[in-house]
C-alpha cells in the first residue's frame, strides 16, 4: 500500500472545532460539550469526539492508495479506491463508544490509566451517532474466496485484522491493528462495511480518510482508522490493544497481578446512559427540570426502556425514548423503522422543589441493566463505565 502515510510529528494536524474538550493535545484525544449531543440524533462530524494514537496519516497520492487483502487467502490482492466504490453502497447507522468513556467517573473510586473521558466518547459515530456509508466486507472477502457466513476460511483463518498505517508507541512504532471473528466479518447482518463516507461527506483525515472499518455494536476500538491492509489470520490479533489493553478485569486486579492471557479482548459494550443536559453539580430554580439524554446497548441490542429518578432513587418514571424524530417515540422491537446499532435519545421531565439527585438507568431487550454503583465495576484501566449516571441539583 503506498499514498498514505504517518507523520512523524504533529505539524500537519487537521483543524478541529474550538467547542471540543480536549483531554490530550498530542496525540489529540477530545469529545464535545454533553449537551451538543443531545442536539441532533446524528452527530455532526465536527463534534464526533476524537481518539487518535499518534500524528493523523496523510494521503499524498489518492490514486496510488491501495489497501492489502492478504494472510490465509487463496487469492491475495490489492484494491483501489475506485475498487472498492464499485461495491454496492450500504449504509448504516452506529453509534461508536470508546471503551473509556466515563473512565474520569470511575477514577473517583481509584486511580485509573487512559485517556480522561467525561461522558461524551460517545456520537452515532464514537459515542456519537454518525451514518456510515461503504462496501460491506462481506462482499469483499467473497473476492479472496471467503464465502457468505463463514467462520473458518478455506486455508484456516478464523479471524479478520485490520491493520492501520497509524504508528503508535504502545506498538513499539508499529501500526495501531485489531480483529474481529471472521465469522462476524462475513455476516451481512453484522453490517460489518469499509467505510468511506460519514454523513453523506467522504470521511475527513480525524475519522479515518480515506478508509476505516465500522464494526457495529462493539467498542470503537475495533474500527480501525485510515485501512493499510485485512489479513485474515488463524488466531486473534497479538497486536497491544487486543491483547494488552480494552480487557475487563475485576476490581481485585491491580498492575501487580495482572495476567492480561486471562481475559478475552472486550468487544460487545454493555447497556449504557447519561444525562446530558446537566452537569454533575446544576444550581437551579424550585420547579419543572426536563432532563434530556441518551441510551444505548452493544450487540444490536435495543433499549426497551431508560428509568429516571428526580429523587435520588426512591422512585423512579419511565422516560420517552426518541430516534431519528422526536415526534415518534422509540419502539424498541420495531426493526422496520429503529436503528438497531444507534442509542436512543430520551427525556423525562418533574417537579424539583429540593436539592436532590437525579440518576438515569437503561435496560435493554435482553434485559440487562446498568450496575447501580461504580465501585463494583471497578478496573484498572477504566473501562466500560456503565454504572447509574448521576446529577446533583441544589434547588435555590
Amino acid at each position: 500500500m503506498s499514498g498514505l502515510r504517518a507523520p512523524s510529528n504533529y505539524s500537519e494536524e487537521p483543524p478541529r472545532h474550538p467547542s471540543l474538550m480536549v483531554n490530550s493535545q498530542e496525540p489529540f484525544n477530545a469529545e464535545p460539550p454533553r449537551s451538543a449531543l443531545i442536539a441532533s440524533y446524528v452527530t455532526p462530524v465536527d463534534l464526533f469526539y476524537k481518539r487518535n494514537h499518534g500524528p493523523i496519516p496523510v494521503l499524498d497520492d489518492t490514486e496510488r492508495y491501495r489497501v492489502s487483502i492478504c494472510g490465509l487467502v487463496e487469492k491475495p490482492l490489492e484494491l483501489s479506491m475506485a475498487d472498492i466504490k464499485k461495491f454496492p453502497k450500504h449504509t448504516v447507522t452506529v453509534t461508536l463508544q470508546c471503551a473509556g468513556n466515563r473512565r474520569t467517573a470511575m477514577s473517583k473510586v481509584k486511580p485509573v490509566k487512559g485517556v480522561g473521558w467525561d461522558v461524551s466518547a460517545i456520537g452515532t459515530g464514537h459515542y456519537a451517532t454518525s451514518i456510515w456509508g461503504g462496501a460491506k466486507l462481506a462482499d469483499v472477502l467473497e473476492l479472496v474466496g471467503i464465502s457468505k457466513l463463514t467462520s473458518v476460511s478455506p486455508l484456516g483463518g478464523k479471524h479478520v485484522e485490520f491493520v492501520s498505517v497509524d504508528m503508535c508507541k504502545e506498538e513499539k512504532g508499529g501500526p495501531y491493528k485489531s480483529s474481529i471473528p471472521l465469522i462476524q466479518a462475513t455476516n451481512l447482518d453484522a453490517e460489518v462495511i469499509l467505510a468511506y463516507e460519514m454523513n453523506g461527506e467522504t470521511l475527513n483525515r480525524d475519522h479515518g480518510y480515506p478508509l476505516r472499518v465500522i464494526v457495529p455494536g462493539v467498542i470503537g476500538a475495533r474500527s480501525v482508522k485510515w485501512l493499510s491492509s485485512i489479513d485474515i489470520i488463524e488466531k486473534e490479533c497479538q497486536g497491544f490493544f487486543t491483547q494488552r489493553d480494552y480487557k475487563m478485569f475485576p476490581p481485585s486486579v491491580n498492575w501487580e497481578n495482572i495476567d492480561w492471557s486471562t481475559r478475552r479482548p472486550q468487544m460487545d459494550f454493555p447497556v449504557q446512559s447519561v444525562i446530558c443536559s446537566l452537569e454533575e453539580e446544576n444550581t437551579v430554580k424550585p420547579g419543572k427540570i426536563v432532563v434530556h439524554g441518551y441510551a444505548v446497548s452493544g450487540g444490536g441490542r435495543g433499549i426497551e426502556r431508560v428509568d429516571v429518578s428526580f429523587d435520588g432513587g426512591n422512585t423512579w418514571e419511565e422516560a420517552i425514548r426518541y430516534q431519528k424524530s422526536t415526534a415518534v417515540p422509540y419502539v424498541a422491537d420495531d426493526t422496520s423503522t429503529g436503528d438497531k446499532w444507534a442509542w436512543v435519545l430520551f427525556k423525562a421531565e418533574a417537579d424539583v422543589s429540593h436539592t436532590t439527585e437525579i440518576i438515569t438507568k437503561a435496560v435493554d431487550i435482553a434485559g440487562n441493566v446498568q450496575p447501580e454503583n461504580v465501585a463494583v465495576i471497578w478496573n484498572l484501566r477504566g473501562i466500560l463505565n456503565t454504572s447509574w449516571h448521576r446529577v446533583r441539583v441544589e434547588c435555590v
